[in-house]
């Protein structure tokens, strides 16, 4: 294949291998996208047909990137792939197989705030309470058990020794229960139930192991129990398995993933074969003798000697500063200075950082000195309330047995049924056996429901039903366009007028503009396309590229990426790395590997920054910096002083002063929504009721009853603060 040429030796190999199972280890930079690409059209360039190849990425971007790259190589055969995520393939193939686990074609798909709002609901209809449990932490631990393999019998019979670990198998058992009536999967459920699908269902998986004779996985260190025998379950027998990843990147242990999938490989898949990618295209030596001098401290990892024949480029640079507003104001002058220096855009700039309550301080500077930018990974445009509202009425269309989403739409916008009313109509529902949907047919029957509300249900249920005919007589943008104007959704934001329901006005819209887009994209689509699609859309797959500003991320969501500078905040111990006592999960040779993600995002230049004292949850705290800064080889960086010593402090604290002197609520709108009585969620404390407002601007306060953590007074402007 003359293409081939373009590829250097090691990559070659691994591209040309076809005998058997194989691993490529590739390391950050090596090209590993390049190889994974050539090698599935070199692939089908052999005489393989492209509907016989899976080839399963991480995330949808990825997938799509790869395509379009495999489609210059090849052409238009490239469509016909079996390329996409975990998820959305599996999604695929379960749609398409329901019948035979009693679901129906058109289950819905429950993210996980989806998944959260059941297990409360089943807490309060089971009357149970958690002392120090909330709905988020029984979820978290119901996925990890999933994530594992580990089914509601196994956890039942071998895990659940207490009172406590036996009331969780209850809540764990009737959420599998609730899932299944409202023909329903989460996400786990993606991963587990095609298991169960080909374990259960021979003649199904002789079908697949047909069907796919080459099986590549990308992203291989970062993939959990389930996807690991999902893997293992279809490249039995004669079906080609080639695994591509990197150890030292392997970041997701806290949702599952097993590191020892890939250290096990040639265990696992007898008379394999090992290609390793040393090559680095992206980074300067410098940036390379570092990583791999912090690297070098994990031993669970793959030898590898990662090389380059870039320049030997700048050192490290590491900022001292007195405070987080030191640390913003330096990051935002040093990004003016690379700007001038290298003849940068601000797009070739990112500042990373490990938790996200971190980027509020770099946000303010960076408004204060006009540099523009775009945050990815925060609120997902598919998880917005206003978002996920509509799309629960489109999911309640398709699938009436969804009594979330039915729940969410209840009494939005408001029409007169409340929380009594709908409990009172659910009692109803579980002792008739029936759905709540139906129940709402028969609301007469429901006698503790006052006249005037049953009504109001009854008026509800005419209106789902007319939409629920026209989704077979509209095309989808018409039928989405006639329930938001017919419910009134855009009107009420507007005539709101606060930049809040305005923020909201334009969120409908653009989902209004989604649904054109993909309409038009796939002439024939249904509703149930668009809700499939929908629900399997990660932050990342949303990030664009094109406007010219600085990207500011957590360091996972920079996985895969590159920046000619990077910014690496916050290095300091407790929070890089994460102190255990605020994430159970953590993992110090992982938060490791995190660090060397982070240092190998860069082409160019690293700037690691710390801080001598930081607020934290309400009051300061006095750091000490992150021991991978002390890990560094020292011939590798320069230290810088911001305003990190005393005389530096004080000479700047009038500066500080005046650059902070404007309202903080200038800058966050969310804060002006905050009420007596809003609900909140805070990132360590959760969620929260807020009983007093007091003061305002830098010194406003803020006491919050939270239900696991008791009444907390905390200045807003350090609180981070969430509205739920």
């Amino acid at each position: 294949m003359e293409l081939l040429k373009s590829l250097n030796k090691e990559q070659r190999e691994a591209v040309e291998y076809n005998a058997g199972p194989h691993m490529i280890v590739a390391g950050a930079g090596s090209g590993k996208t390049r190889v994974l690409t050539y090698k599935i059209a070199y692939i089908i360039d052999e005489g393989l047909e492209p509907e016989n190849i899976l080839a399963l990425t991480f995330t949808n971007k990825a997938a799509k990137e790869m395509k379009e790259r495999i489609a210059e190589l090849i052409g238009d055969k490239a469509q016909n792939l079996w390329m996409g995520t975990f998820h959305s393939i599996f999604a695929r193939i379960l749609r398409s197989e329901a019948h035979r686990l009693n679901y129906k074609p058109n289950f819905s798909i429950y993210d996980r705030e989806d998944s959260v709002s059941l297990v409360g609901n089943i807490l309060t209809e089971l009357n149970l309470s958690f002392d120090n449990l909330t709905p988020n932490n029984l979820q978290h631990k119901i996925s990890y058990y999933k994530n594992h393999m580990i089914t509601v019998e196994d956890y039942l019979n071998d895990f659940a020794k207490t009172a406590i670990e036996k009331r969780i198998g209850e809540v764990y058992k009737e959420y599998q229960i609730r899932l299944f009536e409202n023909n329903s999967m989460d996400f786990d459920d993606l991963l587990l139930k095609p298991i169960e699908l080909f374990n259960h269902h021979p003649n199904v998986i002789k079908k697949y192991r047909s069907q796919f004779k080459y099986i590549l996985v990308d992203e291989y260190q970062d993939t959990n129990k389930a996807q690991y025998e999902i893997i293992k379950i279809l490249g039995a027998g004669r079906t080609k398995v080639c695994v591509v990843g990197d150890d030292a990147q392997s970041i997701y242990g806290w949702r599952g993933a097993e590191l020892s999938n890939m250290l096990d490989f040639e265990k696992d898949f007898p008379k394999s074969e090992i290609f390793r990618l040393q090559q680095n295209y992206r980074s300067t030596k410098t940036i390379l003798k570092a990583s791999d001098s912090v690297i070098a401290n994990n031993k669970d990892r793959i030898k590898k000697e990662l090389w380059t024949e870039n320049e030997e480029g700048d050192k490290l640079s590491l900022i001292r500063c007195a405070d987080e507003k030191d640390e913003a104001y330096q990051i935002s002058k040093l990004i003016k200075k690379e700007i001038t220096t290298r003849k940068l855009s601000l797009n070739d700039i990112a500042i990373l950082y490990r938790i996200n309550s971190l980027s509020r301080s770099l946000e303010e500077s960076l408004r204060r000195e006009k540099i523009p930018y775009k945050i990815v990974g925060g609120v997902e445009f598919y998880r917005r309330k206003e978002v996920k509202d509509l799309v629960a009425y489109l999911r309640i269309l398709a699938n009436q047995e969804d009594e979330e989403s039915l729940l969410r739409i209840m009494n939005y916008p408001q029409r007169g049924i409340g929380n009594t009313s709908i409990s009172k109509m659910i009692s109803f529902a579980r002792k008739l056996e029936i759905s709540l949907f139906t129940t709402m047919s028969r609301v007469f029957e429901v006698i503790e429901v006052k006249e005037r509300i049953q009504k109001n249900v009854k008026q509800f249920k005419v209106f789902l039903d007319k939409y629920i005919d026209l989704k077979e007589k509209l095309s989808l943008p018409e039928l989405t366009s006639a329930l938001v104007e017919e419910l009134g959704l855009l009107k009420m934001y507007k005539e709101e007028n606060t930049q809040e329901s305005m923020v909201r006005y334009d969120n409908i819209q653009e989902l209004l503009n989604a649904i054109n887009e993909f309409a038009r994209d796939y002439p024939e689509a249904t509703i149930d396309d668009f809700l499939a699609e929908a629900s399997l859309i990660a932050g990342i797959d949303q990030m664009e590229v094109s406007d010219n500003s600085v990207t500011l991320m957590t360091i996972h969501s920079a996985k895969g990426l590159e920046f000619p500078v990077v910014f690496v905040t916050g290095c300091e111990e407790d929070i890089f790395p994460l102190n255990p006592k605020f994430d159970s999960d953590s993992n110090t040779e992982e938060e490791r590997r995190l660090f060397y993600v982070a240092v190998t995002r860069a082409k160019k230049k690293v700037y690691l920054s710390y801080s001598r004292s930081r607020y934290r949850f309400g009051e300061v705290a006095y750091q000490n910096r992150s021991r991978f800064l002390d890990e560094l080889d020292e011939a590798t960086y320069n230290e810088i002083n911001g305003g990190g010593t005393k005389k530096a402090g004080r000479k700047r604290k009038s500066y500080y002063d005046a650059l902070y002197q404007e309202d903080y609520d200038d800058f966050n709108q969310e804060h002006r929504s905050f009420r007596v009585g809003s609900r909140v969620t805070h990132e360590v404390f959760g969620e929260g009721k807020i009983l007093q407002i007091t003061g305002n601007g830098d010194m406003q306060k803020i006491s919050v009853n939270f239900e696991d953590h008791g009444t907390k007074h905390l200045l807003t402007k350090f609180a981070n603060l969430k509205l739920v």
